[in-house]
């Protein structure tokens, strides 16, 4: 079998001294890994289009026992990443979060697409962490299947209220008057307007609402309770992002306006 196919290396593990296994994100193939060979010797071309958060074109053919890449050419490398390490935590913890939810053997466009989208304005410094965070987290758990219900609430099906709450055991919503202020996070108008835009919005404009950086650190701690408690699981970079996003210069949660 042979595989034609642009993809982002999401994973990278070093194997002996000169060769890498790699995990991919392909447009075709969903989640591939891969072996690359030889990586780590002088002038290897296949060196930076294996290395994480690369976005290549990958050759690859089966071996005797996992997919072998014979070529990778770099197309994006987001260099950007690598300048802060905030964004670089985000951008790993993205990475984790593809590896958990991306289809295996199976075209995954879109989740390449919304990966390499947020990569890209996070790379750019061009939106606010927690819009990125929030709107990648919502949108990839609604492409594997686990879509929050936000369209009303459970209750007595109004659609909007000053304030409803979000109830991340259950990805719904309830009002004050079906007592959702006793287990539910709060969400203004404006809040639940932008929650409800990660994943109903069209693609082209996922990343094109606003909100003040109160609101955005209402709505990540939303979407962050609703993956754990969904997935039960814990994810290390996500660990690892609370931790230095505290003291990365310019990506400080709750600093600044989007």
């Amino acid at each position: 079998m042979h595989i034609e196919t642009d993809g982002l290396v999401i994973r990278e593990q070093p194997v002996g001294e000169n060769d890498r296994l790699v995990t991919l994100l392909t447009r075709k193939a969903g989640i591939v890994r891969g072996f690359a060979k030889g990586i780590k010797t002088v002038r290897n071309p296949k060196s930076s289009g294996t290395s994480l958060l690369s976005y290549s074109q990958f050759s690859l053919y089966q071996g005797r026992s996992r997919m072998i890449i014979d070529n990778a050419r770099p197309k994006e490398m987001f260099f950007g990443l690598r300048e802060d390490i905030g964004r670089l935590a985000l951008a790993q913890y993205f990475c984790e979060l593809a590896g958990a939810l991306a289809p295996e053997g199976q075209p995954a466009e879109d989740c390449l697409r919304l990966l390499l989208n947020g990569l890209y304005f996070l790379s750019k410094g061009q939106r606010h962490p927690l819009l990125l965070k929030t709107a990648v987290e919502m949108r990839m758990l609604s492409l594997a299947g686990y879509m929050p219900d936000l369209l009303y609430c459970q209750g007595c099906g109004c659609y909007e209220a000053d304030t409803m709450f979000f109830l991340p055991d259950s990805g719904t919503l309830l009002c004050s008057a079906c007592g959702g202020q006793k287990r539910g996070i709060p969400l203004d108008r404006g809040m639940l307007t932008a929650l409800r835009y990660t994943v109903y919005a069209d693609f082209d404009k996922l990343f094109s609402f606003r909100l003040p950086p109160q609101g955005l650190a209402q709505i990540n701690r939303a979407s962050e309770r609703y993956l754990l408690h969904t997935l039960q699981r814990t994810f290390p970079t996500l660990e690892f992002y609370r931790q230095v996003a505290d003291t990365s210069l310019g990506h400080t949660p709750g600093e600044g306006s989007v």
